[in-house]
């Protein structure tokens, strides 16, 4: 036998396999074949950094044991503590009694009775799991055997008990999760609710991730007293440049739902599409071209029967829409340094209305864009704009309408640039081709102007000890040099032209701003600290007509004043001096202070052009919203919004949030006024009132605002 006893650390060092084996000791002996190391050992394999009290080692067999207060770190990974463990270097197999790991990262921590690791599997034998304190865990799932793959970071637990401190919940044979971001296939977290309406609620989401570029999530649900039905979402990444989605959905209400009185549905069955794809370099892409300008195609296609689709998708009223229209888009273009041209098609879908005969649609638009170009030193600059839309509908009249917009500007500096001067000459001329001219003899025809536009502008700016000043006053002076008008524009510009007119069926193709001759005055100032920061924007405008009786048009004064740097101010007024009154008035506050985010707008507007059709002109409404962060762990949030006009409350909130490291709980209540179509193809509204739970065990679950565990509607009765 031979011992070697040393004052300091001592370092021994066995190669097998290939693998070197690195042994840290106070003391270290060796015995036939064996090494015995105490006294703070420290074990160096590849990727394992271990610790102990004493160790032996094995150099025939390749068998390290370790013993007593036992610490081993993976890649800093996660750690495995215990009172014994044995490792075969050749056989790469682990054994650790009793076996505690904590993965660092998600900050999962499991023990059980025994530890076996082979490779990079582990397989415990009866233990627990949780993300919380070890010391009294808040909740703990109890399993009679686990395995974990630390290469793929996924766990799997078997005969699992959840419990809440020592309160048994539910139990489940099995349970399987990742502790990391890959994307898999397996089962999301369901969504329950309890509706006295509607009964008992229960989506339980499908995840399929076979392969990288696509995944598909299956969203089956049921409503115990009103229908079941279910929703399919399609994600791909078909290139490194493009990328989309299709989302599919059906629900069929029961015939006692769909037939009691205070429901008044129009469809029993609910059920629509939405395909979305994005491609930012679709012409080489698809057709093989080797372009240097940038290229893109943007869908976004919906249908639906009603709105009764969007609001089933979902247990969660908030994410209920109050529209009333859905929007399908088709983007195409093609863009350089000189020019963009582009198409688009929209279509539109009327939620309140059982058909869109007679809707406008967008079928589609062409555009060609010409960039700014300069002559004479930047002096003189031009552009052209040119736009030509096909507005189809199968019931009433059709046009295609072309647009043209050439505006020429010359600028200059005088006076060491303190007066800015620039006149700009604008030619517009605007066609229209009906198709179909519906109930009225409308007739092809154009318009075509050229007006005049003069500014003069100056700029000052003076710097104080603690801000900067600047001061920016203008005038422009506008005048219509030439105008011809055929066809359509010439019958109906005099009457489309009068703001009483302008929602008569008459003038809906018409849309030319008339220019007169009148004078715009605009005064601007900023204030600046001496970090740069903006906290005072003012802005005054006034225009004057030199063609119309009442020579005073609105008068608009813009405030965004921020009184600190947690408090803000914004207001926008408009003022008409003609009916000696307010037309608009914006007000809001935004506060972000001591853990408390704030706003509250409130917003008024007089529409003279239904005053003067004896309908209601007035629109007041009010919103307001907080999020207040009394400490790390609890939190409140709500909103309001109401319509002062109509005396009715559209949307309001009230809730908490209590979290810690390993769990989250949330208290909801709701309120949302959405629209419904009725059996008689009205529109209406229904107000829904929910309570929403929310429950969250980290990291095996994640917070998500907009969805809840439970929610209970509150019936209105």
């Amino acid at each position: 036998m031979r011992k070697l006893s040393l004052l300091f650390i001592l370092f021994a060092q066995v190669v097998f396999a290939g693998s070197k084996v690195e042994i840290y000791a106070s003391k270290i002996d060796s015995q036939n074949g064996t090494v015995i190391a105490s006294g703070g050992v420290t074990v160096v394999y590849t990727d394992y950094f271990l610790t102990a009290k004493k160790a032996t080692y094995h150099r025939e067999s390749g068998d390290l044991e370790l013993f007593k207060d036992i610490r081993v770190n993976y890649r800093g990974k996660y750690k495995i503590l215990g009172e014994y463990a044995k490792m075969n270097l050749a056989q790469k197999e682990r054994t650790f009694k009793p076996f505690y790991m904590l993965d660092t990262a998600s900050e999962v921590w499991m023990n059980g009775k025994k530890g076996y690791a082979k490779d990079n599997d582990i397989d415990i034998t009866s233990g627990l799991v949780s993300g919380c304190d070890p010391i009294d865990p808040m909740w703990k799932v109890a399993f009679s055997s686990s395995d974990y793959d630390a290469k793929s970071m996924w766990l799997n637990i078997y005969n699992a008990r959840f419990y809440l401190y020592d309160i048994p919940i539910f139990y489940t044979p099995y349970f399987g999760y990742s502790l990391d971001t890959i994307r898999r296939t397996g089962l999301l977290m369901p969504s329950l609710g309890v509706s006295q309406s509607e009964g008992f609620y229960y989506e339980q989401p499908i995840y399929i991730a076979e392969q990288n570029w696509w995944d598909l999530e299956l969203k089956p649900q049921v409503r115990t007293s009103r229908g079941v039905g279910g929703y399919a979402t399609y994600r791909f990444v078909d290139s490194s440049v493009s990328k989309g989605y299709l989302d599919l959905g059906y629900f069929r209400e029961k015939d006692s739902y769909f037939t009691a009185s205070q429901v008044n549905l129009k469809n029993q069955k609910h059920f629509g599409w939405n395909f979305g794809y994005t491609n930012t370099d679709f012409l080489n892409q698809w057709f093989g071209a080797d372009l240097s300008g940038q290229s893109g195609v943007y869908v976004d296609t919906s249908y639906m029967n009603d709105v009764e689709y969007i609001n089933l998708a979902t247990n969660n009223a908030q994410n209920q829409i109050t529209a009333n229209q859905v929007i399908s888009r088709i983007n195409a273009f093609y863009n350089t340094d000189e020019n963009y041209v582009a198409t688009y098609f929209k279509y539109y879908q009327n939620l309140d209305k059982e058909n869109d005969d007679s809707t406008l649609q967008q079928l589609p638009a062409l555009h060609y864009h010409h960039y700014i170009d300069t002559f004479l030193k930047d002096h003189l600059i031009y552009s052209l704009d040119l736009q030509s839309k096909n507005l189809y509908r199968k019931i009433g009249a059709n046009v295609v309408r072309t647009d043209i917009n050439l505006p020429i500007l010359l600028q200059g500096n005088f006076l060491d640039e303190y007066l800015n001067l620039s006149y700009k000459a604008n030619v517009y001329m605007q066609h229209s081709s009906f198709r179909h001219r519906g109930n009225y003899d409308f007739q092809d025809g154009y318009y075509v102007r050229n007006y005049h536009s003069l500014k003069v502008s100056t700029q000052l700016i003076k710097p104080y000890d603690d801000f900067v000043h600047i001061v920016s006053f203008g005038v422009s002076y506008n005048k219509n040099a030439q105008s011809k008008e055929t066809g359509y524009y010439e019958k109906y510009s005099e009457f489309c032209s009068q703001l009483i007119n302008q929602d008569d069926p008459q003038c809906e193709f018409y849309n030319i701003n008339r220019i007169s001759e009148e004078a715009n005055f605009d005064f601007t100032q900023y204030l600046y600290d001496n970090g740069g920061n903006e906290f005072l924007y003012h802005r005054l405008s006034q225009k004057v007509s030199y063609e119309n009786k009442d020579r005073l048009g609105e008068l608009e004064n813009e405030l965004d004043l921020k009184l600190d740097t947690h408090l803000s101010y914004y207001n926008n007024v408009f003022y008409n001096h003609q009916f000696h009154r307010f037309t608009r008035v914006l007000n809001r506050i935004d506060y972000n202070h001591f853990g408390l985010v704030m706003n509250l707008s409130h917003l008024f507007k007089y529409d003279i052009a239904k005053a003067q059709t004896n309908e209601d002109p007035y629109t007041k409404y009010l919103t307001s919203s907080f999020h207040y962060k009394y400490n790390t762990h609890y939190s409140f949030a709500g909103m309001y919004n109401y319509d002062i006009e109509l005396k009715q409350r559209k949307a309001a909130s009230i809730g908490f949030t209590y979290q810690k490291r390993c769990w989250e709980f949330g208290v909801k209540y709701s309120e949302n006024n959405r629209p419904i179509l009725d059996v008689s193809g009205n529109s209406s509204s229904v107000y829904d009132r929910y309570l929403f739970i929310s429950v969250i065990l980290k990291p095996f679950m994640q917070s998500d605002p907009n969805n809840a565990l439970i929610e209970y509607r509150i019936s209105d009765n």
